[in-house]
């Protein structure tokens, strides 16, 4: 966390130093999440693709490090995780940092046709609420994920989910096959 912490904080539930992934590639945040199994499903894609994920405060629910651990299994150990106490001290953290590309229902550019770059942070808003005004203002683009007609929304993971492999697969950083 950064403010009354001081410098972003990466989360202290690992026994040893975080694996830190290619800076090169894109990273995930998440804009005050409501629900601690879609951060923990979020951080286990990240430990699968070997991205960064930035977690912006307040959550809504109590995010220590034992429920770090508990939502992300032992995959967390895999995952830089940055703390923000805010959304300022996130923007100030991402200033030297890629493109901030949000995705909301909102959107004014399709996933099918938006091209990702390397250093791109891929933003995700509450899935209560999505994100602030103050928040679409300052994405550099808002992306949405076509869907069939009638319906409200994704689960904030799947959509992390699909966009993530859409962004690694245009900056061509998809993980090798293991086997």
């Amino acid at each position: 966390m950064t403010g009354q912490w001081g410098t972003p904080h990466v989360a202290g539930c690992r026994k040893k130093a975080p694996h830190v992934p290619d800076p090169s590639k894109v990273r995930l945040a998440l804009y005050q999440p409501d629900i601690p199994q879609n951060l923990g499903a979020i951080l286990r894609l990240a430990a699968c693709f070997d991205v960064a994920v930035d977690i912006i405060e307040p959550c809504g629910f109590p995010l220590t490090d034992k429920a770090l651990r508990r939502t992300a299994m032992d995959y967390g150990a895999r995952v830089e995780i940055r703390r923000h106490d805010g959304w300022t001290s996130f923007r100030e953290s991402q200033r030297s940092a890629g493109r901030l590309v949000l995705f909301s229902t909102h959107g004014t550019a399709s996933l099918e046709t938006f091209e990702f770059q390397p250093g791109d942070c891929l933003l995700f808003g509450r899935e209560s609420a999505g994100a602030s005004e103050e928040v679409h203002a300052a994405a550099d683009a808002v992306v949405k994920l076509p869907m069939a007609a009638g319906v409200r929304s994704m689960n904030v993971a799947m959509t992390a989910g699909v966009a993530l492999w859409e962004a690694l697969r245009q900056i061509k950083a998809l993980p090798a096959s293991a086997g």
